[in-house]
């Protein structure tokens, strides 16, 4: 049996892994200068939690934007805790790492996407180097790395 070194799960973990030192940063010393997030995440993962209405309102997909007010920002080796203001109302969420879709800080025009599709071998050579498609979100004007440009052919 043959053994490969999956570099798209340790790109993803090694990606995950830059998202909570960004994140632990801001929690101890506030976001610097005209840092801010948006962050995307999928309210179907396990272990997201959030408000029933909330949920109700973004059943698949939400994105959050960390920038001008929030608190109780709290990060563990999963995810992060954090309150936004929702029309007036504090709403408590807790995003595991596995749940972000994408992480943007426009400011600087950095940003990753984590792909969660499965590709048979057979997808590689009909699907390598096809965009996502577009989706109707504010991103900014920032650049997304894909790891789909890692995959070996």
């Amino acid at each position: 049996m043959t053994r490969n070194i999956d570099y798209g799960n340790l790109m993803h973990r090694a990606m995950r892994g830059l998202i909570q030192t960004v994140l632990t940063d801001v929690a101890q010393n506030g976001l610097p200068g005209a840092h801010h997030f948006f962050i995307t995440f999928d309210t179907h993962h396990p272990g997201v939690q959030m408000a029933d209405w909330l949920h109700g309102r973004y059943p698949e997909e939400m994105t959050i934007v960390i920038q001008h007010w929030f608190e109780n920002l709290a990060v563990d080796d999963n995810g992060f805790g954090i309150t936004l203001n929702f029309g007036n109302s504090p709403e408590p969420l807790y995003i595991p790492f596995d749940a972000v879709h994408t992480f943007v800080d426009p400011s600087v025009e950095f940003g990753l996407r984590f792909e969660t599709q499965e590709y048979d071998e057979d997808d590689d050579e009909e699907e390598d180097g096809d965009e996502p498609p577009p989706d109707d979100k504010p991103r900014g004007e920032a650049q997304v790395v894909s790891l789909d440009q890692f995959r070996k052919t």
